[in-house]
Parts: structure tokens; sequence; C-alpha cells
């Protein structure tokens, strides 16, 4: 029974989508759920589950095509279509040319007019050779038109988002990329991101080198099926090579030296007009033979485009793309190329296993921490190490450390002091590195603010005892019910949204230049998150119609959706009012600076138990000990007076003092 996939609803305003990438093709087993395709609204980008579990039989709408919701995507069966068979075979036909064709290959890889050789002689010998096969290779264009490959381009992210800037690519030309593997991180002016590839191959050609902008849907790059190598065939130097190839024909049409110089095509001549079919099987087997030719212009580029690359770096850069053959000397591909290998390469990659990825920040975090990436399992897409990974890592060696502490201790308890860990200097002393996209647009977005708006800054202290017994005596059942823990952000976050209906000027916009000021009917809550890029401020829509336990779990996946860059641009604009936990390291208090066009932000301290002076009903004004924290409230002093933002304050006060949050907590 065939079930048809269609456009789901995805918004009251959405009427559209852009189908961006298949996640599965023809043929291919799906299952209950798991992700077809992938599509872009102008306000998110998202993934289409499958309805049923089967074969997906055909696909109906091609990738950059444009549908309504409700139109038919594909169609899923209970077995496969004889397209997902046609699919399936045509990695058998590469299989015995790549098994075949490597020492003919590395024979005639020195000399660079043989490389293109193929496509010439291709379409003109089958005829001498056999006829048995002439089906195949009228079959071949079909599967060779992965030699042009499969562009891949800049998708939408987001509403407003109209380009972005290439900052990094995390693959380089020749190498095997997977389905959602991350190729590139892109930068635009409100969150960094990864690009994964949507197919599965080989990166033939880099289209946009790093710190160029683009726009959205432009191309970035081009991946052929795995075996591809059209790359190498436009190395090769046009105008010398194309004569002799010409000329090549006549004695290579004999079955003996034809096998010698090319690559087998006689056992399998559909590769031969297939060219990106068979001249994938050289990186494996040459790659000392091109290495000589195509790395040297590149070499000499790499320093220029990439200054903190050192020499010996450089040579490493030679090594990985030459096995690829993929060099093209002057053009953005091969710089890119080049400044990806050596920032994935130099800092150590020998150590780690071939098929991890692993991302610079990944990398500075376990320099910091002292963590071999070698002994790290990655818990990611294709056993990715991730940021988590490398803390986990570090919290095992410190327990690990801790646990052996004992011993010495105990054999010189005089000299304890001096057994503590050395200080380790961070890898970042005396250098000088260009400031990322996102640094550099915070520190532009703080200094408007400041120039912008008359920031003031008041404080109040808040006894949250009772929310502190309140917390401890529910959080166990509360995470057990919702998922999440349950901390004081919560609470926090409910008294100030809960005051944002009481004091409208500060949930509110003002506009000097027409006079006006604009009251908002409907809480955004932005939260302030501490990321690896820096700090950021997801939006939790609508804010005011959540509860306790509504604003603990939007809390948190906000948070870990920021921290491992999954969080959409949209997620990060529409704030009316911002909650920023400066305690989260320690911090009493801090004097925040307001996110822009908002006239409020407040910051929380961290909650810490001291001695207070209370009025107990039986003994009067007593000491005790009390959890006690600062709220900082910084206001826009063109619209909000210091007595405005005092009442605001006392009353989040008041409702955190009384801590009447039993009903919210299911108590």
């Amino acid at each position: 029974m065939s079930v048809s996939v269609v456009l789901p609803a995805m918004g009251e305003s959405v009427t559209e989508a852009t189908i961006t990438r298949w996640l599965k093709k023809e043929g291919d087993r799906v299952e209950v759920d798991e992700p077809l395709l992938e599509v872009s609204t102008d306000k998110v980008d998202t993934e289409i589950p499958s309805p049923a579990a089967g074969f997906l039989v055909s696909i109906k709408v091609g990738e950059d095509e444009t549908v309504e919701v409700g139109a038919e995507l594909a169609v899923i069966g209970d077995t496969a279509d004889a397209a997902g068979g046609g699919n399936g075979g045509g990695a058998p036909q590469a299989a015995p040319a790549q098994a075949e064709a490597p020492a003919p290959q590395q024979q005639a890889a020195p000399a660079p007019q043989a490389a293109p050789a193929p496509q010439p002689q291709a379409q003109q010998q089958p005829a001498p050779q056999a006829q048995a096969p002439a089906q195949e290779q009228a079959q071949a264009p079909s599967g060779g038109g992965s030699a042009s490959g499969t562009p891949i381009t800049l998708p939408a992210m987001g509403e407003s988002v109209t380009e972005a800037t290439v900052t990094r690519w995390l693959k380089a030309v020749g190498d095997t990329v997977e389905v959602d593997e991350p190729l590139l991180e892109v930068s635009t002016d409100k969150v960094d991101t990864e690009v994964p590839s949507p197919v599965a191959g080989v990166l033939l050609e880099i289209s946009v080198a790093e710190d160029e902008t683009i726009d959205i849907g432009a191309q970035l790059a081009v991946i052929g099926a795995p075996g591809s190598s059209a790359p190498a065939q436009q190395q090769a130097p046009a105008a010398p090579a194309q004569p002799q190839q010409q000329a090549a024909p006549a004695p290579q049409a004999a079955p003996a030296p034809q096998a010698q110089p090319q690559q087998q095509a006689a056992p399998a001549p559909q590769p031969q007009a297939q060219q990106p079919a068979s001249l994938p099987s050289t990186p494996p087997v040459a790659p000392s033979a091109p290495a000589p030719q195509a790395p040297a212009p590149a070499v000499a580029n790499a320093p220029s485009y990439t200054a903190t690359a050192p020499a010996p770096n450089g040579q490493a850069q030679q090594s990985a793309p030459a096995a690829g053959g993929e060099f093209r000397p002057g053009t953005p591909a091969v710089v890119a190329q080049a400044q990806t290998a050596a920032r994935v390469d130099a800092p150590g990659a020998g150590s780690e296993p071939a098929a991890a990825y692993v991302t610079p920040l990944v990398r500075k975090l376990a320099a910091e921490h002292s963590v071999d990436l070698a002994s790290v399992t990655g818990t990611g897409v294709g056993g990715r190490i991730r940021k988590q990974d490398v803390i986990d890592a570090a919290k095992a060696a410190q327990a690990s450390a801790a646990a052996a502490a004992p011993a010495p201790a105990a054999a010189s308890t005089g000299s304890a002091p001096a057994a503590k860990a050395p200080v380790t200097p961070s890898p970042l002393r005396g250098r000088t590195e260009k400031l990322t996209r996102m640094r550099a647009l915070i520190a532009k977005r703080m200094l408007e603010s400041l120039q912008t708006s008359a920031q003031l800054t008041t404080v109040v202290e808040v006894d949250v005892t009772n929310v502190a017994r309140l917390r401890t005596r529910a959080k166990n059942e509360f995470e057990a019910r919702e998922g999440v823990k349950l901390s004081f952000m919560p609470f926090f976050a409910l008294a100030a949204i809960e005051a944002l209906k009481q004091h409208p000027n500060l949930n509110a916009v003002i506009d000097t230049e027409a006079g006006t000021v604009t009251y908002h009917d409907y809480e955004n809550l932005a939260i302030a998150v501490d990321s690896e890029k820096g700090l950021m401020t997801p939006v939790i829509k609508n804010a005011g119609d959540l509860n306790l336990a509504g604003l603990a779990r939007g809390i948190a996946d906000l948070a870990e959706r920021t921290r491992t860059n999954k969080v959409l641009p949209d997620e990060l604009a529409g704030g009316t009012f911002t909650l920023t936990n400066t305690g989260s390291r320690g911090a009493l208090f801090d004097t925040p600076i307001l996110n822009q066009p908002q006239v409020g932000i407040l910051g929380t301290g961290a909650v810490v138990k001291r001695p207070a002076v209370i009025n107990d009903p039986d003994l009067g004004e007593v000491i005790a000990v009390r959890s006690m924290v600062y709220l900082a409230l910084t206001y826009d002093h063109r619209l909000v007076d210091g007595a405005d933002a005092a009442r605001f304050l006392v009353t989040i006060k008041e409702r955190l003092e009384e801590g009447k949050f039993d009903s919210d907590l299911g108590l």
C-alpha cells in the first residue's frame, strides 16, 4: 500500500515552502518519523519526517522547487520501486573498475596529458572493443551526470537573513563527505551555523572562498557521486593536453596498449564514458604521482590567504589535496582547500581517527582542558566529537586525578599545597587573531546600545529562601515529570513576566523620532545564553502564556540548541524583555547592557547563603542563614524613571520572597 507524503502546515502565515535537499533517494528504506527531506520557508528551515515505514518509491518534487502546503512530495511504498533498484545498480558497475584500474592509473598518472584522455577515447572505442557493453555505455551519461555534480547552495536561514559569510571550510576538494556531514561554517548578522552536505559523495569544487559574502541561494560547492573527479579534468592544462589526447586514440585502439595508460576500459567500458565513476579510484592508490604537479601553486597561495598557517602545515596542505588530484592553481577553491587543510590537520590530526570530524572550536577546548582527542569517543553524527564529549572527558580526567590524589597527599601532608597541578597557560597568549564575525557583531551591537539609549541600573536584594526550600523539595519529582532540571531561572522568569504585565513601560519600545511609545500586549522573553561563540539571546515567544514548567522547558531547550548551534535565526529576534543569569559563574550582580530596542534587562546574581536579619513572628528580629540574591535591572531612562524601575523590582522581590509556587509545581 502506497502512502503519499505531503507538505504539512507550518504556521498560520506560511503558505509554501522550497525543497532544499532530499535526505533519502528513490529505493531507500525509511522508517516512521525518519527525516525524508529538508524544506525552507520565509520563517524557518525544517525537516519533513516519513509518515510511514517502507521504501521511497517516488520523489515528486525536485530540490530548489517551491510547492504549496498540502502538495504531494513523495510516495512511500511497501516494496522498493524499479527506480530505486536503478540507483542502487550504479555502485556495482563502478566497483569492478575501481578494483582493476589502480595499477594502470598509477602508471598513467605522471603524464599530465593522460589524465583527461579517457573522455574522448571512451566515446570512440566501444565499437572495436565489444558491442555487448554498448547498452551500458548508452546508460553511462545518466550515471555520469554526477560528473557535473550536485550544486550545494546557501540555504534560507530566516525571514530577515539575505546573505551570509563563509567563515571556514571543514572539507577540502577531493574529500569524501556523507549525508548531513558539515561542509562549511557560515556566519550571518544573527547566527553562526554549519551547512551540511545534502548528498554523499566527493567534494569536486569549492565555489566560494572563506571570508566571502554571498546571497541566499548562491552556489557554495559541487559534490559528485562517490568516485567522481571532475576537478581533476579541469586541473589538467587545457592547451597542451587536448592535442595529445586526441592523437592518443590511434595507438590505443589495440586492446593491450589501451589498458596501460587508460583505466582498463575493456572489461568495463561504461566507467570510461562515465569519467567520475572511474577516476575516483585514483585517490587511494596514486597520491604521490599528482603531488609534484599541482600543489606547488597552492602552497604559494596558502600563506597569503592564511597568515597564521606555519610552513610545516603548508607541506601538509600539499599531501591532502594531492591525494585527490583536485588542485586548480589560481582559483579560490585551491586557496580555501589549502586553508582548510591547514586548520584541520595542523593541531595534530595524526593522533585522531581519520573518520573523526573535529571543529577548531572543539580542538581549542580540548587544548585548554589537556584532553587527547584520540582518546575521546564522539557522540555526534558519524562519530563526530562534540563540545560536550570534550567536557565529559575533562571531567572524567579530573575525577580520576582526584581519586589518585589522596595517596601522595597522605605521604606528605606538609607539602600538599605544592602538589597542586600547575596552571596551564592559554594557547591564545601572545597571539593576534582576527575577530570572529559573531564577536565583531556583538561588539558592534553593544556599543550601539550604549550610544542609543540612556542606560541606568538599579539593584535590589531578595531573600529566596522559600523558593530554595521549595525547589529542593520538588526538583527530583519535577525532573522526572518534565524531563528538565528545576533551577532558579524559571522562578525568576515567571516573577519577571508577571511584573511586566503590571508595569508595561518595561515591556515597551520608544521611538523618539516619531515621538511615540508602543506598549506590547505580549511578553517575548529573551534569555541570554553563554555559548562558545559568544553571548546570544534566543527568545521564548509568548512567554506570558506559559506556567513554571513551560518556562523551564523553554529555557532548557533554547539554551541547549543555542550552545549546539541548532537555534534558528528567527528564534534570536523579537524579544521584548531580556533575562540574563549573571550569577551562573558566581557573580553577585552585574550591570547588563540593554538589548535594543528593548528598554529593560534583568540580571540575576548568584544565590548564596549568608546571615541576614529577619522578623520572626515569635522572636522578633533575629539573625538567620538565608538564601539571598541580587537582582539588577538595567533600563532605558528615556522611558523608564528610577521610581518605575524600583517599583518593578519590588514587585518581583515580593513575588519571590512570598515563594508561593506550589501549585505551579503540582504540590
